[in-house]
């Protein structure tokens, strides 16, 4: 006689059949999606109506990675860098991903606790910023320490630090506005003023070039409300 074979499903649901009833059964897993969108819910209104600067959250130490740990001071430099923003996330204007929740609701469970003080590093374009490519996701810990939460999004440009070099504070300015006036200064024909170019020629040349380029600099600069990265890491204003 050939034994019939055993079909793990089929016993499974005979077990849970015993178990439970299927309408108690459906009734119960409702309830779970009600409590879980709850929760995300509350984790966005959180995330959007987030205003107060001076808060930590009571972190599990042994739970917290160390390589997601960072001091204001670490991320600061980095904004400066690649002129990016440091900003309440209520301020962010782009959509959350989806995994963002699912990575904060995870740290929760991890540390039994409701994260609050959110922060978003990204650039200035992504914020709804008042009028004076890569988010990060932090959490407050304390002591100007912020626990990397997510990040999303494309990385930046590989040339962006480089790029964003002459705006990170007045002395790069200035020396990439000298640089630029310097290579115009030796792309003009040495025989369009006079047939020999002399030095004091060239440095009277150099020094109209700077003055006119400088000039350009600081009218773009207040015509735009433009400042120097060191100045804006942290501030809410678009023309700041």
């Amino acid at each position: 006689m050939k034994l019939k074979r055993i079909n793990i499903p089929e016993k499974i649901l005979q077990n849970r059949k015993k178990r439970i009833a299927e309408q108690d059964l459906l009734q119960t897993v409702h309830q779970i999606f009600r409590d879980e969108t709850a929760r995300e819910d509350k984790i966005l209104k959180i995330l959007q109506n987030n205003s107060d600067d001076h808060i930590s959250n009571p972190f599990l130490p042994d739970r917290l990675h160390p390589d997601r740990i960072f001091h204001l001071d670490d991320i600061e430099k980095i904004c400066v860098n690649y002129r990016l923003r440091f900003l309440n996330s209520a301020l962010f204007k782009a959509e959350l991903p989806y995994e963002a929740i699912i990575k904060i609701k995870e740290v929760e469970k991890a540390h039994d606790i409701s994260l609050k003080g959110f922060k978003i590093m990204a650039p200035a374009s992504v914020f709804k910023l008042k009028n004076a490519d890569d988010p990060l996701l932090f959490a407050p810990i304390g002591n100007q320490y912020y626990y990397l939460i997510h990040s999303w999004g494309r990385d930046l440009h590989p040339l962006r630090k480089i790029m964003m070099w002459p705006f990170r504070q007045l002395e790069n300015f200035m020396f990439f506005l000298f640089a630029l006036s310097l290579i115009f200064t030796v792309l003009i024909p040495s025989g369009m003023f006079s047939q020999e170019q002399t030095t004091t020629e060239f440095f009277v040349l150099f020094f109209f070039m700077f003055k006119w380029i400088t000039a350009l600099a600081i009218f773009y600069g207040f015509k735009f409300g433009k400042n120097f990265s060191s100045a804006i890491w942290n501030s809410i204003y678009f023309n700041a």
